[in-house]
């Protein structure tokens, strides 16, 4: 099959420009937003650590992780939970790249992850012309609430990001990071 003939939720899983007004992946996403809503709008005992519908939709989950509400992502199925890992309310994961999240891994509130790379040219983005780089979180990071982390970021084991940080480059393991852009202390 040539790149042309890929469909583009395989051009987005494959790394490659895709429009994301796709049907196709409004499917998908409408599939998540209804599960988000499920876990948002469950009672916390009857929830447990996550809404059914948000832990069937979710690409791994490892034991004991915990998903606060709110919560959103826009497709879930590449989202990878380590153990024990603990996003906070508010958190917002816009996968359509993968997102590991490593074990012992914690979000503050309002953390923002983002995958998508939009086009620069307008006429393309107008198109919803994107690419999506991954985003992976080492065992034991601490990211403070409100930091953003976008497309294409590593942040390696024991890491911390100060809250309100804005991670643009990846982070070495150990390491703690603090401002915008996220610099090492």
């Amino acid at each position: 099959m040539s790149r042309k003939e890929l469909s583009q939720k395989d051009k987005m899983l494959a790394g490659d420009w895709y429009s994301c007004l796709d049907d196709a992946l409004e499917v998908m996403r409408q599939r998540a937003r209804n599960a988000v809503h499920q876990h948002n709008t469950m009672p916390p005992d009857a929830r447990g650590h996550m809404g059914p519908q948000l832990a069937d939709l979710l690409g791994h989950i490892g034991q004991n992780c915990l998903i606060e509400a709110p919560f959103h992502c826009s497709y879930g199925i590449n989202l990878s939970l380590g153990d024990l890992s603990y996003l906070n309310a508010g958190c917002v994961i816009l996968d359509s790249a993968p997102v590991t999240i490593g074990a012992g891994t914690m979000l503050g509130p309002a953390v923002q992850i983002y995958c998508a790379q939009h086009a620069k040219d307008p006429v393309e983005r107008a198109k919803g012309m994107e690419i999506a780089l991954p985003v992976t979180l080492g065992d034991n990071v601490w990211i403070g609430g409100g930091a953003i982390i976008i497309p294409g970021v590593t942040i390696g084991e024991n890491a911390i990001v100060g809250a309100g940080s804005v991670v643009t480059k990846d982070v070495a393991p150990g390491t703690t990071v603090v401002g915008n852009p996220a610099n090492p202390l």
